[in-house]
């Protein structure tokens, strides 16, 4: 009976399963960084505006006559030159118009001959003269209206520039006051913000600022040309304007935001190649007796190539400052100079 109990509990723990392995722990080899300290320094504080870029040269054109559009020669996009012809309304009343002036100058001007042989010979008087004289003055002036307008029914470029906008189609009456095309100059761009009253006096005019654009990555100095001296009444801000530089890739309409001097901040900083983002959150690496430890941290304002760290560091803490979203957590590491 014996040996029966030993053989069925030798089966049963035969039976029994296998504990699970452990998965063995992973050894990251050591990543080679450049570190930065956690320090206060009397850096220059910004405020940043944000902003738009808008092209220096700008219009509407509209006609100054009525009339039925019979060609538009232009499309969004195309490249014109001043002079360009645009639009072509219909001509044909305002050349009856003129067919009929001149008809009345031409008369104008052959009684005037024959009013001056008159006189000379002594059958008519000087006011006689006069009053024929004043009637070809008339004419010369609508004759000269009538050509006007005639010249009127073709809307022409008033600048080299871009198309940006077609408000009309062939067969719309064109009237003034009624937008054409749209025509911009992208050759002299301009930035415009609205800068807050407690910043407007920290710029001059002629002073050279940082604009950050939203689609670049480098930074470009503009030249403050344009200062609103009154306030916009319901914003309390008053509209700047600098000069930017032609740079490939700029243009109008692009989101930026310029840089206002304020004074100088002792809030603990880091490089700002030290920040990444995750989502929404912000984070650093920190160098921690020799392993990178991941920091939630929440950054403030940027400050030249650094940006101020309102909270998560501490000073004097070492960060990573060589492409830390490629550090992991835990993994060892090994500064370089």
């Amino acid at each position: 009976m014996k040996w029966v109990f030993l053989g069925l509990l030798s089966v049963m723990v035969g039976c029994s399963p296998d504990p699970k392995p452990r998965a063995p722990s992973v050894a990251w080899p050591a990543a080679r960084v450049r570190v930065a300290t956690v320090e206060i320094h009397g850096l220059t504080a910004t405020e940043e505006v944000v902003g738009t870029v808008r092209t220096r040269l700008h219009a509407t054109v509209e006609a100054k006559v009525v009339g039925r559009i019979e060609s538009l020669t232009v499309a969004p996009g195309q490249t014109v030159r001043q002079g360009q012809v645009l639009a072509t309304l219909d001509a044909r009343e305002t050349q009856a118009r003129l067919d009929s002036t001149k008809a009345v100058l031409d008369q104008a001007a052959r009684d005037l001959e024959r009013m001056a042989r008159l006189l000379k010979d002594g059958a008519a008087t000087p006011s006689e003269l006069e009053a024929v004289q004043s009637r070809h003055r008339v004419a010369v002036a609508l004759m000269s209206e009538m050509e006007t307008l005639l010249g009127h029914t073709r809307v022409v470029a008033p600048f080299d520039g871009v198309i940006t906008r077609k408000a009309v189609d062939v067969g719309d009456l064109a009237t003034p006051g009624r937008p054409l095309v749209e025509i911009e100059d992208p050759t002299q761009l301009r930035f415009e913000a609205d800068v807050p009253e407690s910043l407007i006096d920290q710029i001059s005019s002629g002073a050279r600022l940082p604009v950050r654009i939203a689609s670049r990555t480098d930074s470009i100095e503009g030249v403050v040309v344009e200062m609103a001296p009154v306030a916009e009444a319901i914003s309390r801000t008053h509209r700047v304007t600098l000069d930017l530089p032609v740079l490939p890739g700029l243009r109008a309409g692009q989101f930026g935001r310029v840089a206002v001097l304020t004074g100088q901040t002792t809030v603990p900083h880091v490089p700002s190649v030290a920040v990444f983002q995750r989502g929404q959150l912000e984070y650093v690496v920190v160098a921690f007796e020799g392993r990178a430890q991941l920091r939630l941290v929440r950054t403030g304002k940027r400050l030249a190539s650094d940006v101020e760290v309102i909270s998560g560091l501490e000073i004097g803490e070492k960060v990573v400052a060589m492409d830390p979203d490629r550090v992991r957590e835990g993994q060892p590491l090994e500064v370089i100079p």
